[in-house]
């Protein structure tokens, strides 16, 4: 084979999304790549309208098939969306940058792109940012000033909820930490022990005897089998490490409760039991915005004024069958072929079965 002549990474992708330390370690993570699953389940292409903005074709272009197949080297055009999710909740705000294009992007708008990586965004300037982008030729993350015109910018639309400095999503993972701080000092090992001695310690000579008698009681317990010690008949022994009852829990639950609320989530849309009526909310007030926001900043970059006004447009589906249990399925294709809605070889096609 030839030798690629870049950098190599033998145990994680180097393209991979990572998210932040705090992220990771809570089931902030979890949020993310749920929401981000379902965002990437939609279909987002490159099509044609008619004069009242209606879909009419799928356009087959370099564009279209970056956001159906092939994003890059390393992604497919489905991956590629969820890494621009999972980036965009944990910076708030990404770009998407065209990595491989038909035109130079400075000098010519009318370029098609061939291949969209995500960046990082590290710096901003009236005109241009700073991103950092994975390099598929050197197998490195580059810092490149870009200008504005060239770059999908996309924010978060829940900025204010799980990206804002005391927003929920920063207090409920700030309290996830202190939990699991106390559960760390809890389960360390340490004893916590109070001697009480026989006798008043002021002078040094007292403090010097009772560092003897707990060095010794310390090595009793540590060289001992079964950790046992014994002590004097007139010593008390007092532990402090029992359990102490706070709020804390009641605090996360309350803040988890919170934060579902704010995104649009129950916990039936995490167990898989949510009904039609709640997966339908949950798309209207959760994906649809991230999927508008998405396709608009791709719209307003990559497709010029003059592609716009021949009725091109990028748009997303998503299949309003995929919910429909099997039993209800009869009922709908009769009405739907009834009144030339559908024809019966597209309902065959709904269904999974090849046109007769």
């Amino acid at each position: 084979y030839p030798y690629d002549g870049s950098l190599s990474s033998s145990i994680y992708r180097p393209d991979r999304t990572r998210l932040s330390i705090s992220n990771e370690k809570s089931i902030i993570s979890s949020i993310y790549n749920r929401i981000a699953i379902d965002v990437s389940a939609m279909s987002i292409q490159h099509v044609r309208l008619d004069q009242n903005g209606r879909y009419i074709e799928t356009i087959q272009s370099g564009l279209n098939d970056v956001l159906t197949l092939n994003a890059n080297l390393d992604q497919t055009g489905r991956a590629f969306i969820q890494d621009v999710v999972l980036s965009m909740f944990d910076e708030g705000c990404v770009a998407i940058v065209p990595t491989d294009t038909t035109l130079n992007p400075t000098i010519s708008g009318s370029f098609d792109v061939n291949s969209m990586r995500t960046g990082k965004i590290l710096e901003w300037y009236p005109s241009s940012v700073r991103v950092r982008v994975y390099n598929e030729k050197t197998g490195q993350k580059e810092d490149l000033q870009l200008p504005k015109t060239m770059v999908a910018i996309i924010e978060n639309p829940f900025y204010s909820v799980m990206n804002e400095s005391n927003s929920t999503l920063k207090r409920l993972i700030t309290k996830l930490n202190l939990l699991d701080a106390i559960d760390k000092q809890s389960g360390s090992g340490k004893l916590d022990l109070i001697i009480q001695l026989p006798y008043v310690i002021k002078t040094p000579a007292r403090k010097e005897q009772a560092d003897i008698r707990r060095q010794d009681i310390e090595k009793q317990l540590s060289g001992s089998k079964y950790g046992i010690a014994y002590t004097d008949g007139t010593e008390k022994i007092t532990q402090l490490n029992r359990p102490t009852e706070n709020n804390l829990m009641a605090q996360i639950t309350y803040l988890t409760n919170m934060l579902y609320g704010q995104l649009g989530l129950t916990e039936n849309i995490f167990n898989g039991t949510a009904d039609e009526a709640e997966k339908l909310d949950y798309y209207n007030r959760t994906c649809e915005p991230i999927l508008a926001a998405i396709t608009d900043a791709m719209k307003r970059r990559f497709l010029t004024k003059t592609a716009r006004t021949q009725n091109q447009s990028i748009m997303y589906f998503r299949d309003p069958f995929r919910l429909v249990p099997i039993n209800q399925m009869a009922d709908i294709a009769d009405k739907f072929t009834r009144n030339e809605i559908l024809s019966s070889n597209e309902v065959r096609g709904i269904v999974g079965m090849k046109p007769s």
